[in-house]
C-alpha cells in the first residue's frame, strides 16, 4: 500500500456532519447520542474516515497560495480531467467538454430535472430501497415516489424485477425514472445485461432516466461499472448522467458535481434552469479539487482505496453472518455500505427496530435506520473507517444488541 488508511482522525468540531450531527437535528435521519462510558463511531452519513489523496490536498495548496479568488472561467484542464477519468476509468466515449456541465450537487441537478420534465403531481419511478436523498427531492417538489422493490435471489443478489417496472410506469403514467448506478444502499454493481434491460423498459415507455453514477469509482474485485448512457444509441439520448468526485474522495463538503448528457434537448433544458435559477455557480477550489482527485494519482489512490474497502465489506458482511443470528447481509460489490436485514433477528426476540437501533446509538454506533430508504427492518452501515473502529463497533454490537 502506498497511503495508510488506518489512521485514525478526530473530526469532532472540525465541520463533520458524521461527527457533529449525533444527538442532533439536521436532517431527520441522526443517530442519538451515546450513553457516557462510549465514544461515538459514525456508521451513517455517506463519508469517509479517511484521509483524502494527497493529489487532492496539494492541488488545493497550490491554489490557494495565489491571493486571489475573484470570478472565473473554468478552465481547459478541468474539463480535460473529466474527459480523461470517465474514458479510462468506465469507457466513455465520444466525450467532450460540450457535453459536461457542473452541478453544485447531484441533488441540485435532480431538481432541474424534476422541474423541466415533470410538473407537480406527476408520478417518478424509483427502486426501493431508495436513497432516502431521492425520495426528499420528490417529496420536495411535489412529484411522487413510485417504487419498484428489488428483489434477492437464491444467492442473495439484490436484482431489479422488470414486470413489475414495466407495470408500475405504464399504471402511473410515468415519463421520468430515477436510477442508481451504483445501487445506494444494496451496494449493487449491476451488470451490462441487467442495464439493457432496464433500459429496454424506459424506452419502451418512453422515459427519461436520471442515472446517479456517484458511486461508480468504488468498485470492488470481479466488477464493473457500465456507465448507463454507454448502452446503446439510444440509452445515449435517454439518459442525465450525473457523477461527482465527493464520495471518491471524501470532498462533499467543497461541492462539486457535473453532469454528462448527450442528448442536445435535454442538455439544453437542464442547462437553462441551472442558469436561471443561479443556483450553479461552481466554486473555483472545487474545480482545483477535482483536478488534483482525477490526476494519475488519483487513480493509484482509489485502487488501493477499492481494496480497502472490499475488506471492510467483507469482514463486517462475514461478522454478521456469524454473531447475529437473524439477521441477512448481501456482501456488496461496490459503494461502503452495507444494507442489514434484521427481520429474522426481530421475529425471533420480539424486539422493534426501534429498540435495536436505540441499542446500538447508545453503546455509540451511530448506524442508519433503514426504513429511511423505504424498507422495512433494515439498518445501513458505513463500513468506510479505518479497520479497527470496524472491529471494534462490530464487538459492541455483538456484546450489547444482538445478543
Amino acid at each position: 500500500m502506498n497511503y495508510d488508511f488506518t489512521k485514525l482522525i478526530d473530526r469532532r468540531g472540525k465541520d463533520a456532519t458524521a461527527y457533529d450531527g449525533i444527538g442532533k437535528t439536521v436532517w431527520g435521519i441522526e443517530p442519538d447520542a451515546a450513553r457516557p462510558g462510549f465514544d461515538e463511531i459514525p456508521m451513517w452519513v455517506a463519508d469517509m474516515n479517511f484521509e483524502t489523496c494527497p493529489a487532492v490536498t496539494r492541488a488545493l495548496e497550490e491554489r490557494i497560495r495565489h491571493p486571489l479568488y475573484g470570478y472565473f472561467i473554468p478552465s481547459d484542464t478541468y474539463y480535460q480531467s473529466i474527459i480523461d477519468w470517465q474514458t479510462k476509468r468506465h469507457g466513455y466515449t465520444g466525450l467532450t467538454a460540450g457535453l459536461i456541465g457542473y452541478e453544485n450537487g447531484v441533488h441540485g441537478c435532480v431538481i432541474s430535472c424534476l422541474n423541466t420534465l415533470t410538473e407537480p403531481g406527476d408520478a417518478v419511478l424509483v427502486h426501493s430501497p431508495s436513497y432516502v436523498g431521492f425520495l426528499k427531492d420528490l417529496k420536495q417538489t411535489g412529484r411522487r415516489a413510485v417504487l419498484s422493490p428489488l428483489k434477492k435471489d437464491r444467492d442473495g443478489i439484490w436484482r431489479m424485477d422488470y414486470e413489475d417496472m414495466d407495470r408500475r410506469i405504464r399504471q402511473n403514467h410515468i415519463r421520468l425514472a430515477m436510477f442508481c448506478s451504483p445501487h445506494n444502499p444494496t451496494g449493487r454493481v449491476w451488470e451490462r445485461w441487467e442495464i439493457e434491460k432496464a433500459m429496454e423498459v424506459y424506452r419502451s415507455n418512453r422515459c427519461i432516466v436520471i442515472s446517479d453514477e456517484i458511486w461508480s469509482d468504488i468498485i470492488f474485485a470481479g466488477h464493473h461499472h457500465i456507465p448507463t448512457a454507454m448502452i446503446d444509441e439510444d440509452a445515449k439520448h435517454r439518459t442525465i448522467g450525473i457523477y461527482a468526485p465527493s464520495k471518491t474522495f471524501n470532498l462533499a463538503g467543497l461541492i462539486g458535481s457535473y453532469h454528462i448528457i448527450y442528448d442536445e434537448i435535454l442538455r439544453e433544458k437542464i442547462r437553462n434552469h441551472g442558469d436561471r435559477t443561479h443556483y450553479n455557480e461552481m466554486n473555483v477550489l472545487s474545480m482545483h479539487a477535482l483536478i488534483g482527485a482525477y490526476s494519475e494519482e488519483g487513480q493509484i489512490w482509489t485502487d488501493e482505496l477499492c481494496m480497502v474497502l472490499e475488506e471492510n465489506c467483507r469482514y463486517a458482511a462475514d461478522y454478521i453472518d456469524q454473531h447475529f443470528e437473524g439477521c441477512s447481509v448481501s456482501m456488496p460489490q461496490g459503494t461502503y455500505m452495507l444494507f442489514m436485514d434484521c427481520s429474522g433477528y426481530l421475529k425471533r426476540t420480539g424486539r422493534t427496530l426501534d429498540e435495536v437501533l436505540k441499542a446500538g446509538w447508545d453503546v455509540g454506533v451511530a448506524y442508519q435506520d433503514g426504513r429511511k430508504f423505504a424498507w422495512e427492518d433494515a439498518i445501513r452501515i458505513n463500513c468506510a473507517l479505518p479497520l479497527s473502529r470496524l472491529e471494534e463497533a462490530m464487538e459492541r454490537l455483538s456484546k450489547y444488541v444482538f445478543i
